[in-house]
């Protein structure tokens, strides 16, 4: 069995994982043929990734101009410790005011800045008019987790 092999995450262990993490970042295709990358929250809905941003910002520019993203997702300090996902995406963008409202909410439930009530709400949709949702609709999947080794590299 090669190393390779030896690393990669079971789909359960996969799912797990990026449940636990808390920061998708997102490279898009930039304006200038660079990639843009930017940090994001994100909830995993159906095994695609979700997330949001203003309407306005590049990443959204890019990704109406070209729906190809790059996901990663990442955790450990030392080499033994280095797990990650890599995912080669399709993206789409929701712009409908309910659906990014209520993804919004579960959002921030995910992060615990959710406070409810009837004026959490309405802060919630005044955010969700200036933004959109997106959605990750994976294509290819990396992983790798190098604990697996036991420590030999």
């Amino acid at each position: 069995m090669s190393r390779r092999d030896q690393i990669v995450m079971t789909p359960e262990e996969a799912s797990a994982f990026l449940a636990g993490q808390r920061v998708v970042v997102c490279a898009t295709n930039g304006p200038r043929g660079w990639p843009h990358l930017m940090p994001l929250w994100y909830v995993v809905r159906d095994q695609d990734i979700w997330a949001w941003t203003y309407a306005k910002s590049q990443k959204v520019r890019n990704l109406e101009r070209d729906s190809r993203a790059s996901l990663q997702v990442e955790s450990g300090e030392q080499y033994h410790e280095l797990r990650g996902l890599l995912i080669e995406a399709d993206a789409v963008i929701h712009r409908d005011l309910e659906l990014v409202s209520a993804f919004g909410l579960e959002l921030y439930d995910r992060y615990g800045t959710a406070s409810y009530g009837p004026e959490y709400l309405e802060v919630v949709r005044a955010q969700a008019a200036k933004r959109v949702a997106l959605q990750f609709v994976a294509r290819r999947i990396a992983s790798w987790d190098h604990r697996k080794l036991g420590g030999g590299h």
